[in-house]
């Protein structure tokens, strides 16, 4: 492995990690959508501020795109509170606007720079290494990763000093006013963090990346824990992993290495949606299936108690008998007869099915649940 391609791993897991944070956040508040409208409106931010200062290096740059990110979160809030649109509308109403103006001013006034479509959308990492930081004649390393690198730390601090705040307005906003908390403050404190993030991560792996990483990880995540530290933690890893096996994926396709990360944050996302032990597509399946025989083992052994020492109960008791008096098909009533039979709760005796002590406790034990 080349030095290269060490430094854009470790860009790409540092940006993963940055991205993570404030992502988990932003699932939690269902504002998933705010990552792409912020990733892709602070185009015109960048725009603008480099025509004012013709400087494609300077932090002046940053600056008109942070406040093109909190323009559009502003935007979005204002539309919001006509309630003459909901949240997702208002958001698709203001980010392509504001994202196709940045385009067009590219287009058509800044195409000889760098800031071509291509490098907007998609990024382009394997360039991040050769931008380097000079400090005092030295080269300390590329300056993506000092970037990056700054904004996790900033990331961190804020999430460490503000966690409480951000926790209970997350979940529950009017808890959080009735504290004393402004959850109005603590939301645009939020959004600027995404804005900033979004803004540093732009240049180096493109629109497309931020919001995969920013979203996927913490989606992931989210489906595997409840616990929001935990949360935390398990999206920057899923981040991480993300980064480099997308990484690799693109040297082995030669492909586009920011969207092959993309494509390993999605595929991710995939493996745990359908696997996550508890909220998994298959867990829930399994769930439902053994609550759909549990169910129908508790209306056997209700329907068996019922009938014990009745004039009926040898004839309700017939296995043959469960198709009319339950309605069950044949091949159904046989599966729960043998799931019954195997928790214990009742022995076959020959046609006759008779509830044990265990059985007949656990249908007692129903009737008073429901």
């Amino acid at each position: 492995m080349t030095s290269e391609q060490f430094e854009i791993q470790l860009i790409a897991s540092v940006v993963a990690a940055a991205c993570a944070i404030p992502g988990v956040f932003l699932v939690l508040r269902r504002m998933a959508m705010m990552s792409d409208a912020i990733s892709h409106a602070i185009l015109l931010g960048i725009v603008l501020a480099f025509f004012v200062i013709r400087d494609i290096s300077s932090p002046i740059l940053i600056i008109g795109a942070a406040l093109s990110g909190v323009l559009t979160v502003s935007l979005v809030e204002l539309l919001n509170k006509t309630r003459l649109v909901k949240g997702d509308a208002a958001i698709g109403l203001v980010f392509p606007v504001l994202f196709s103006i940045g385009v067009i001013l590219i287009a058509h006034y800044a195409w000889n720079v760098h800031l071509d479509i291509d490098a907007v959308i998609l990024g382009e990492l394997a360039f991040a290494p050769f931008d380097r930081l000079v400090l005092f004649g030295h080269d300390i390393g590329p300056k993506s990763l000092f970037v990056m690198g700054t904004i996790l730390i900033l990331n961190l601090v804020f999430i460490s000093l503000f966690y409480k705040e951000l926790k209970i307005a997350t979940f529950d906003a009017g808890l959080a006013a009735a504290l004393g908390f402004s959850p109005g403050l603590i939301h645009y404190g939020l959004m600027s963090l995404v804005s900033v993030t979004a803004v540093s991560a732009f240049d180096a792996v493109g629109s497309i990346l931020v919001v995969a990483l920013m979203i996927a990880p913490a989606a992931a995540a989210y489906l595997l824990t409840d616990d929001l530290t935990k949360m935390i933690v398990i999206s920057v890893v899923l981040g991480i992993i993300s980064s480099i096996s997308g990484f690799w994926l693109a040297i082995f396709l030669d492909a586009n290495i920011a969207g092959a990360m993309a494509t390993m944050a999605g595929v991710l996302f995939i493996i745990v949606f359908f696997f996550a032990p508890e909220r998994g597509i298959i867990a829930i399946a399994r769930r439902r299936s053994h609550q759909r025989w549990e169910f129908a083992g508790k209306m056997l052994a209700i329907h068996l108690l019922n009938h014990e020492g009745t004039a009926d109960e040898e004839h309700e008791s017939q296995i043959e008998h469960l198709e009319h008096n339950l309605r069950w098909k044949e091949n159904f009533a046989m599966r729960v007869v043998n799931y019954s039979a195997n928790n214990g709760f009742l022995l076959v005796n020959g046609n006759r099915l008779v509830l044990t002590s265990q059985g007949r406790e656990y249908a007692k034990e129903s009737i008073l649940d429901d």
